[in-house]
């Protein structure tokens, strides 16, 4: 495997193995670190044209959602875990993908990878096992939906909730919403704006409309809550104890009927801008895991992979939706996220873990087929599990680390399964450092796709992380890095 060919390396002697220990883009400059005594003549990255090098250098924010809060139909949701939508049409222009062909993101989210695909007419596949998350996926690439439909279901939702208004008589409105709301809900909202979402949410559910008119309105109330509250409700954290004043005036079902509105001018905007032949691809999006895909997606079916799986940051993904969760009573409390969506997510977070729970210990599977990754991570294990017990919150970071590499050796065998020979399949990803012992992440997934047989990877950083963090002593002081990772399936 030739994981870099961006630097000529020249040892000492030439019987020495060249040993390059690491390889950043800081500030759009490329670096490289070898062994000490060796020196590197620097060449284009990985064979590219200088274009393509400087799309990386640019490409520093491509693990963040900053590019889709900007973008039609992807600023919808802005769901805490996302990616930027121009990683993904650098990707399939960087690898020739054309209408026709096939894409596929086993760790779906909001749908960035899939809405892309449909706009060039590429076919897709995707897989999200968040159940909220995915309805929220089925809405964005929903273009077919009536939007006439849409208009008159809107104007019987704001007459309905004029009505409600009118006909409210409760004297005591704060022990009302008590019995329709858990407490995090009441502390972000003042009470007449949380009744006005009452209204809505009430008027949007009891309607006898069609399912993807109703999906709409659904992702359309939802992207408003955030907005509305006057609590500090950014992604992905909530404090219903820091006020956010810009919100003190702004009314419900204004902000809902203009979101509404928005959404159906994104829809006729991104249709403009598709390909002519965009409505002749086809796009499988399942609600189901990444792990266990054979009865979903055939065999050699894809020529493309491009996703973000979760990273190893003990990041909650079931609880960054606890607010939208509780709103629409899909949930009440911790224990109820925990059975409807925790369980059906792949090891990303201590709170997913029960230390009785085997599964949590690293497979025979991965000691099979990857007993180099293996044995690197049995040793973190073991000094995770030591230093746990010396930390105030004893957190499992050991069984993190193993369950998280059980599930992505599955879900990359899966991958592996997927494409056509001669395709690629990219990672965006970060590593981590729990209780200060690294995880090379980036690298440790490409040892893996080596493993159930990809031919060979390679890794371009995209940028440093977790400076923001260096004042706090609590922290590691270990730095940090987001990758691109991309396996290649031989011919």
């Amino acid at each position: 495997m030739e994981q870099y060919s961006l630097f000529e390396i020249e040892p000492k002697r030439a019987e020495d193995p060249v040993e390059i220990q690491d390889l950043r883009i800081f500030e759009g400059n490329l670096r490289v670190q070898v062994r000490s005594g060796y020196s590197a003549k620097q060449y284009p990255l990985f064979g590219v044209e200088l274009e393509e090098t400087e799309d990386l250098a640019r490409g520093q924010e491509w693990g963040t959602f900053k590019d889709s809060l900007r973008a039609p139909i992807h600023n919808w949701f802005a769901y805490p875990a996302g990616f930027s939508y121009k990683a993904v049409e650098w990707s399939i222009r960087h690898n020739d993908l054309h209408s026709g062909q096939v894409i596929y993101d086993p760790f779906m989210g909001s749908g960035t990878t899939n809405l892309v695909a449909k706009k060039l007419a590429i076919n897709s596949y995707g897989v999200e096992a968040h159940p909220f998350v995915f309805r929220v996926a089925k809405t964005k690439m929903n273009w077919e939906v009536d939007l006439d439909e849409v208009a008159r279901a809107l104007r019987e939702i704001e007459g309905q909730v004029m009505g409600f208004r009118r006909g409210f008589s409760h004297t005591d409105l704060r022990a009302f919403l008590k019995e329709e709301f858990p407490e995090l809900v009441l502390k972000c909202y003042n009470d007449s704006t949380l009744l006005e979402l009452f209204f809505i949410r009430n008027a949007i559910m009891q309607s006898s409309l069609p399912e993807d008119v109703t999906d709409l309105l659904f992702v359309g109330l939802t992207s408003v809550l955030r907005q509305v509250s006057t609590a500090a409700t950014g992604w992905p954290y909530i404090a219903p104890n820091k006020r956010k004043t810009t919100s003190l005036n702004k009314n419900a079902l204004y902000e809902f009927s203009r979101q509404i509105r928005k959404m159906m001018s994104d829809i006729q905007a991104v249709i403009r801008e598709a390909e002519p032949n965009f409505r002749e691809s086809y796009h499988h999006i399942y609600r189901a895991d990444a792990r266990h895909t054979q009865h979903l997606i055939p065999n050699e079916c894809v020529d493309h992979v491009f996703t973000s799986p979760p990273y190893l940051n003990n990041f909650d993904y079931a609880d960054r939706t606890r607010l939208e969760l509780y709103f629409w009573g899909e949930a009440q409390s911790w224990g109820d996220i925990s059975r409807t969506v925790r369980t059906k997510l792949i090891t990303s977070a201590t709170t997913q873990i029960s230390r009785e729970d085997p599964r949590y210990n690293l497979s025979e599977d991965l000691l099979l087929a990857c007993p180099d990754v293996f044995d690197f991570l049995k040793k973190a294990v073991t000094q995770l599990s030591a230093i746990r017990l010396t930390r105030g919150g004893r957190k499992s970071y050991d069984l993190l680390v193993a369950g998280y590499f059980n599930d992505m050796f599955q879900v990359i065998g899966e991958v592996y399964r997927v494409l056509k020979p001669n395709s690629k399949a990219v990672f965006v990803l970060g590593d981590s450092a729990p209780y200060g012992v690294y995880i090379p992440t980036d690298d440790l997934i490409g040892r893996i796709g080596l493993g159930v047989g990809f031919s060979d990877y390679r890794i371009d950083v995209l940028r440093e992380r977790g400076g923001k963090w260096r004042g706090n002593p609590q922290r590691h002081n270990v730095s940090l890095r987001e990758s691109i990772v991309t396996l290649t399936k031989a011919a």
